[in-house]
C-alpha cells in the first residue's frame, strides 16, 4: 500500500506542473507582448489567452493551498526561505490581472496596463524560477524551522534559473501564438521561437551540469546506479523533443512545436524530481517528515479526488471551446 503523504506529494506535483505548462504559456505572451507592432496584433495576442489565463492559475493555487493542508512542515519552512521571491511574483500576477480586466476600458491608461500586462508577466516568470533555483541549491533547517538568512535565495545559481524560465516561458508564448495565430503575427512569432529554441536549450544544459555539484546526494542519484540510467533516458528525451521543436518550426507545423516546448517542460519537471526525491525541502526534509497525520491527508484527499477531475473536465472544456485561431475582430474561428 502507498504511504498517503507519497500520494499526496504526487498530486501537489502534478498540480505544480500543470500550472508551469498551462501558465507558463501565457506568461510567455505577456513577455512578447512589446514585439506586437499594431495595436490590432496587441488584441489578437491578448485575446488568445484571454478565456483561459484565469484558469490556468487555478492550478497554482491548487499547489500552494495543497501544500499547506498536507504538507505544513515544508510549507513553515519555505515560506521564510522564499518570502521575498513569492510576493513579488504574487504581486506580479495581481498587476497582470488588473492590466488584463482594465486596458480594454478605455485609451487614456491603456499604454499603462500594457506596460503592466509586460512587467507582471516577467517579473512572474523571473521569480518563479529564483524560487526554483533557490530550492534546488538547498533550504537550510535547524530544529524544524528555516535557518538560514534573509538573502539566502538570491546567488549566481538562482539568478541562472529565473533567466531560464522566463527564456523557456517566452519560448512557450510564441509556439503558443505560432498555434492561435495567422499572417504576419504568426510567422514573427515561429521566427523568434527558433533562437528562443537553443537558448532554452543552453540553459537547460547549463543548469543540468550545475545542479548534481548544489548537493552531494543530487550528485549520487544521477551518477551512482540504478540513478544513472535516468542520465540518459532524460536527455535522450530532451533531445527527441528538441528535434520535433526544430523540425516543426521549419516545416510550417503549428501543434507540434508547442507540444514539443511542453514536452522540454515536462522533461525538466521530471528531472527536477529525480533529484529531490524522497525529498520534498531539500537537502534534509523527507516528504514523510513534512506530512501531516495520516487522518489529516485521508480527510483531504477525499475532496481532492473528486475536485481534481472537476477542474481537469472543466480545464479541457474552456480549451476545447475556445480551439482554433483567434482573430481580434471575430474572435475565435
Amino acid at each position: 500500500m502507498f504511504e498517503l503523504s507519497f500520494i499526496w506529494a504526487g498530486i501537489i506535483a502534478f498540480a505544480v506542473l500543470v500550472y508551469v505548462i498551462l501558465d507558463g504559456f501565457d506568461l510567455g505572451v505577456g513577455i512578447l507582448f512589446p514585439t506586437a507592432r499594431t495595436e490590432r496584433e496587441r488584441a489578437t495576442m491578448m485575446n488568445s489567452i484571454a478565456p483561459i489565463w484565469d484558469g490556468n492559475e487555478t492550478w497554482l493555487v491548487l499547489g500552494g493551498g495543497g501544500l499547506l493542508a498536507v504538507f505544513p512542515l515544508a510549507y513553515a519552512i519555505v515560506m521564510p526561505a522564499l518570502y521575498m521571491p513569492i510576493i513579488l511574483m504574487l504581486l506580479a500576477l495581481i498587476f497582470r490581472g488588473v492590466a488584463f480586466e482594465y486596458r480594454w476600458r478605455g485609451e487614456r491608461w491603456k499604454h499603462i496596463w500594457d506596460h503592466a500586462f509586460f512587467g507582471g508577466s516577467i517579473v512572474a516568470a523571473f521569480m518563479q524560477g529564483i524560487a526554483l533555483g533557490a530550492l534546488v541549491q538547498g533550504i537550510d533547517v535547524e530544529g524544524r524551522a528555516y535557518s538560514g538568512a534573509w538573502w539566502d535565495w538570491l546567488s549566481a545559481f538562482s539568478l541562472l534559473t529565473g533567466m531560464a524560465v522566463v527564456v523557456g516561458y517566452t519560448l512557450l508564448g510564441a509556439c503558443w501564438l505560432n498555434l492561435k495565430t495567422e499572417g504576419a503575427l504568426q510567422e514573427r512569432m515561429r521566427r523568434y521561437a527558433r533562437p528562443l529554441g537553443f537558448a532554452t536549450l543552453g540553459f537547460i544544459g547549463i543548469a543540468s551540469l550545475l545542479t548534481p555539484f548544489q548537493d552531494v546526494e543530487y550528485f549520487h542519484r544521477w551518477f551512482e546506479v540504478p540513478g544513472v540510467m535516468f542520465s540518459v533516458i532524460v536527455p535522450a528525451a530532451l533531445l527527441v523533443c528538441a528535434y520535433a521543436l526544430f523540425t516543426g518550426l521549419r516545416d510550417g507545423k503549428e501543434l507540434l512545436p508547442f507540444m514539443a516546448a511542453l514536452g522540454l517542460f515536462v522533461l525538466c519537471f521530471i528531472g527536477i524530481g529525480i533529484s529531490f526525491y524522497p525529498n520534498i525541502v531539500p537537502p534534509s526534509l523527507t516528504i514523510v517528515e513534512a506530512a501531516a497525520p495520516d487522518s489529516s491527508l485521508k480527510f483531504a484527499l477525499v475532496g481532492t479526488v473528486v475536485l481534481v477531475p472537476l477542474i481537469l473536465i472543466y480545464t479541457a472544456y474552456a480549451y476545447w471551446v475556445f480551439r482554433g485561431k483567434v482573430d481580434p475582430d471575430e474572435g475565435y474561428h
